[in-house]
């Protein structure tokens, strides 16, 4: 490390040594140094958003696109105010993202845009660490990353305007969060509970694989499917996971609020559920109205058994989602024939040919039922177009 490097720069270099390669901001003076710094490192990409909030959001869904901890920065006070929401959004979604924000000068007596940061970052479920020393500044960007990394959770780094151009101590190189994360393989199921599950999958009528994150982190979309062929199973996914099974004629497409009707009708039959990597959540079980009548066993890395208020399921395999589709599979091949019978041509030409919701409206004369133009405009575009909607808007 050179020496007399300001610490808004060194700061920039040790982002960059923690993989970072772009960055989502709204400059004020609070970040503006560092913003810059990180915009004039090889390799580094800036975006800069007209609101703070849409800077963590643009970061929150470069990790989801990517994997990768997501950046932003945002200005002191007012523009710190302006991300609860984000910061909200990304803590109960468990987005790894990582904000550097600017403080107010901790040297002068007075400042218009000084504001009591950590206690509303707190409010939203967001790690908040107050960088006030030059002698520690290194340790507090690895301690950033480590808590976005391990807990997967929003992490504020709060530096003090002032204290960003005095020069950084010497600290020697910078060791990034990856030399103190645990260094854990795959977890693999337990073979009791392996043949468990395979007894239930062998015995039900209508199971239903359910696919969320975990599957997709872990790479095994490709052996849950292989599992629900064999069990005869049919696969929905959690929200976030659509589409990872839409080419499969007995996927029911999305569990939960948005579920198509015919999903709705078949969870309502379904006697077994094995939700592989998703934590059950409220919306995914519709309240617990998707599958009222279903046993539902829960293969996660971090298995909980109260969710949202309600239990999440009847059989808990602490697992990696690859490992465990792959032993279950295994063990009901050698097993043989199952007894489920719910696939069938007709209910595959169902799947396909149903409309997601049937409901009909009295339309007036002049208007148009948007679910029409929805499936008009689906039909001419491109696929691989992108749709953002806001619920609100």
């Amino acid at each position: 490390m050179m020496k007399n490097v300001p610490i808004y720069e060194a700061l920039a270099q040790a982002f960059a040594a923690e993989g970072v390669d772009a960055h989502f901001t709204l400059m004020g003076d609070g970040n503006m140094h560092w913003a810059t710094a990180m915009k004039n490192l090889d390799g580094m990409t800036s975006f800069s958003a007209r609101h703070e909030h849409c800077a963590c959001a643009m970061a929150m869904g470069y990790h989801l696109a990517t994997g990768k901890v997501g950046v932003a920065s945002v200005t002191c006070g007012p523009g710190f105010t302006q991300i609860a929401t984000a910061l909200t959004v990304a803590a109960r979604g468990r987005v790894p993202l990582v904000v550097f924000a600017g403080e107010a000068p901790i040297n002068a007596k007075w400042y218009n845009q000084a504001f009591d940061q950590p206690p509303l970052a707190a409010a939203t479920g967001a790690h908040y660490i107050s960088a006030h020393s030059p002698q520690r500044m290194y340790q507090y960007v690895r301690e950033a990353f480590y808590v976005a990394r391990h807990e997967r959770k929003p992490v504020v780094l709060g530096v003090p305007y002032d204290l960003q151009k005095q020069p950084l101590p010497d600290l020697g190189e910078y060791q990034p969060s990856s030399t103190v994360l645990p260094a854990t393989g795959p977890i693999p199921a337990e073979a009791r509970q392996i043949d468990a599950l395979v007894e239930k999958l062998a015995q039900a009528r209508c199971p239903i694989i359910l696919a969320g994150r975990g599957v997709m982190r872990a790479g095994a979309a490709a052996d849950v499917e292989e599992l629900a062929e064999q069990s005869g199973a049919l696969l929905a996914t959690t929200l976030l996971a659509r589409g990872m099974f839409d080419h499969n004629p007995f996927s029911i497409g999305i569990a939960g609020g948005f579920a198509r009707d015919i999903a709705h009708e078949v969870g309502a039959r379904a006697d077994l559920v094995v939700a592989i990597g998703t934590s059950l959540n409220y919306y995914t079980v519709d309240g617990g109205n998707m599958f009222p009548n279903a046993e539902v066993v829960q293969i996660d890395t971090e298995p909980v058994g109260l969710r949202n208020g309600m239990k999440a399921a009847d059989l808990y395999l602490r697992a990696d989602a690859k490992l465990a589709a792959a032993a279950v599979l295994e063990a009901l091949r050698a097993r043989g024939k199952t007894n489920a019978g719910i696939r069938s041509a007709e209910l595959a030409r169902r799947i396909r040919d149903e409309p997601a919701d049937a409901a009909q409206f009295a339309i007036e004369p002049g208007l148009l039922d948007p679910r029409r133009a929805i499936d008009e405009l689906d039909r001419v575009i491109p696929k691989d177009y992108d749709c953002v909607s806001g619920s609100g808007h």
